[in-house]
């Protein structure tokens, strides 16, 4: 009796199934973990920001105690050698910006940087409740900033003018303007936030989801 097995309609069918089975590959998702694939968000400081206001009033209080012993110990531009020939102590008053700009005008300009000063500063005050928490030197810059621009606010609405006292200079050839410590709070803030922005900022967005 012939073998029809091999010509069997049924077998053909159970064997392509089967072939089908073995070569099936098994969905993506069953294999990749959701967690293994979305990146993790980036968080706004909020009440943590509190931590980066601590760090302003450091340098207010620093500010302001510098420039108290300076109007306590040093006479009105009469230089005190610190470290000779580069660096002296020497009481100056500045009515003006950065590098004396419009120190000369009538008393309007004291009313317009204190304005500036005080927008500067309650637009950081919210943004730093803003900024992302992950962002830690980001935030330092910010917070340095902050403390120097109140540090500054705080002697044009008490005496009209910003009391400075550090003097670089280099013997009677090169002096850099008189300046003070929340000038130097500022100065590295702002470098701190532009290093920040130029090569951290993008590694942070590429690694945590906005």
């Amino acid at each position: 009796m012939p073998n029809t097995a091999g010509n069997n309609p049924s077998n053909n069918l159970d064997n392509g199934s089967n072939n089908l089975a073995d070569k099936t590959v098994a969905p993506a998702y069953a294999t990749a973990s959701p967690s293994l694939t979305k990146r993790p968000k980036l968080t706004p400081n909020k009440q943590q920001a509190l931590l980066w206001y601590v760090l302003s009033l450091v340098v207010i209080g620093l500010d302001q105690w510098t420039k108290w012993l300076a109007e306590l110990k040093l006479n009105f531009h009469e230089p005190v050698a610190v470290i000779e020939p580069i660096l002296n102590w020497t009481l100056a008053y500045n009515y003006g910006a950065a590098f004396s700009f419009l120190a000369d005008q009538g008393g309007w300009q004291k009313w317009f940087f204190a304005g500036l000063s005080l927008a500067m500063s309650l637009f950081l005050v919210w943004y730093l409740t803003r900024a992302p928490r992950q962002a830690k030197l980001f935030n330092v810059g910010l917070a340095l900033i902050l403390g120097g621009a109140i540090g500054n606010l705080i002697d044009r609405v008490r005496i009209g003018k910003v009391i400075d006292f550090i003097h670089v200079h280099y013997a009677d050839v090169w002096h850099y303007p008189i300046f003070n410590v929340a000038d130097i709070a500022i100065c590295v803030g702002v470098a701190i936030v532009v290093i920040d922005m130029l090569f951290l900022e993008g590694k942070r967005n590429a690694k945590y989801q906005a």
